[in-house]
C-alpha cells in the first residue's frame, strides 16, 4: 500500500494540526487509518444480532461513529484514539440499530419486567438478586426464567455504550466509559458528572464476579463471547446470559440512583 504524506508525521502532532486547521486531507487521512476499526466492532456486534441485520450495513453505521469520533477526539485528554474511537464507533452502531428497533416488543417488555423484578428485589434487600429471587418475582419457575433471559439475550440491544446521564454532548456519560477508564477523572468535569461516574463505577463493582467479568473482559479486553466462555469455562449461550443480566442489573441499579438523584 503506497505511503500516505501524513505517515511521516507524528500522530500528536497531526491531531493538534487537525483541531486547529480542519483540513479534510488530515481527517480522510485519519478515516483510512482507522476504518479497520469499524469492521472490528462491526464484526464483535453481528455475532451477537439477528440473521436480518446485514454485516455490511453494521459498517456503514460505525464509520459515521468513527467520523463522530474523530471531529470530537481531544488529545489533550491523554486518551488513546483507538480507545475513544471503539466506543463512539460501537455507540453509533447501537443508536442505529434501536432506531431500526427489531426487536420484538413482547422481548423487551420481557427485559423490562426483568429489570424492575431486580430493582423491587435489590431495594428491598439492599442485595444482588440471585436468579432464583428473580424468578420467584416473577413468578415463573427457574427454568422458565432461564429460558426467558435466553430470549432476552438472544435479540436484545442493550448495551453499556447507552448515555445515562442527559444533558448536552459534553455532559453524557456512556457507562462503557467508566469500564475504559474507572480511575481517570477529567478536572473540566463538573462535580456532579463526577459524582454520577463515581455511583456507576460502585454500581459495576457491586455486580456478581461472573458478570462484572464478563463486562470487562468484553468491552475493555475485547473478547468474543466464545472467548469469554473459554475464561470463565462456561458457554457462550451462558456468556450471553451472564452479559443480559449485567446489563439489566445494571439499568436497575442506575433506575435507582436516578430517583435518588432527581
Amino acid at each position: 500500500m503506497a505511503r500516505d504524506k501524513y505517515d511521516d508525521i507524528n500522530e500528536d502532532d497531526l491531531w493538534i494540526q487537525y483541531k486547529q486547521s480542519k483540513e479534510v486531507a488530515i481527517r480522510d487521512y485519519f478515516i483510512n487509518k482507522y476504518s479497520p476499526l469499524v469492521k472490528y466492532v462491526a464484526g464483535k456486534v453481528a455475532m451477537s444480532k439477528p440473521g436480518n441485520i446485514e454485516y455490511d450495513d453494521l459498517v456503514g453505521y460505525g464509520v459515521f461513529g468513527l467520523i463522530d469520533a474523530i471531529e470530537k477526539f481531544d488529545p489533550a485528554k491523554n486518551v488513546k484514539f483507538k480507545t475513544y474511537a471503539v466506543t463512539r464507533i460501537r455507540g453509533a452502531i447501537y443508536d442505529e440499530l434501536r432506531t431500526i428497533d427489531f426487536v420484538p416488543r413482547s422481548v423487551r417488555q420481557k427485559a423490562k419486567e426483568v429489570e424492575t423484578a431486580i430493582q423491587k428485589i435489590q431495594n428491598r434487600t439492599g442485595k444482588n438478586a440471585t436468579d432464583q429471587e428473580i424468578a420467584d418475582e416473577l413468578q415463573i419457575d427457574i427454568r422458565e426464567f432461564y429460558k426467558t433471559m435466553t430470549k432476552i439475550s438472544s435479540t436484545s440491544v442493550v448495551s453499556l455504550s447507552d448515555s445515562w446521564f442527559n444533558g448536552d454532548d459534553s455532559d453524557k456519560i456512556q457507562i462503557i466509559d467508566t469500564i475504559e477508564s474507572p480511575t481517570k477523572m477529567n478536572p473540566e468535569n463538573t462535580i456532579e458528572r463526577e459524582s454520577v461516574k463515581e455511583l456507576i463505577v460502585k454500581a459495576i463493582n457491586e455486580l456478581p464476579d461472573k458478570e462484572r467479568k464478563v463486562l470487562v473482559l468484553y468491552y475493555y479486553e475485547d473478547l468474543t463471547l466464545k472467548e469469554i466462555g473459554e475464561v470463565l469455562s462456561v458457554t457462550e449461550s451462558r456468556v450471553s446470559q451472564l452479559h443480559t443480566k449485567a446489563i439489566i442489573r445494571m439499568k436497575a441499579k442506575l433506575a435507582e440512583i436516578k430517583e435518588g438523584i432527581f
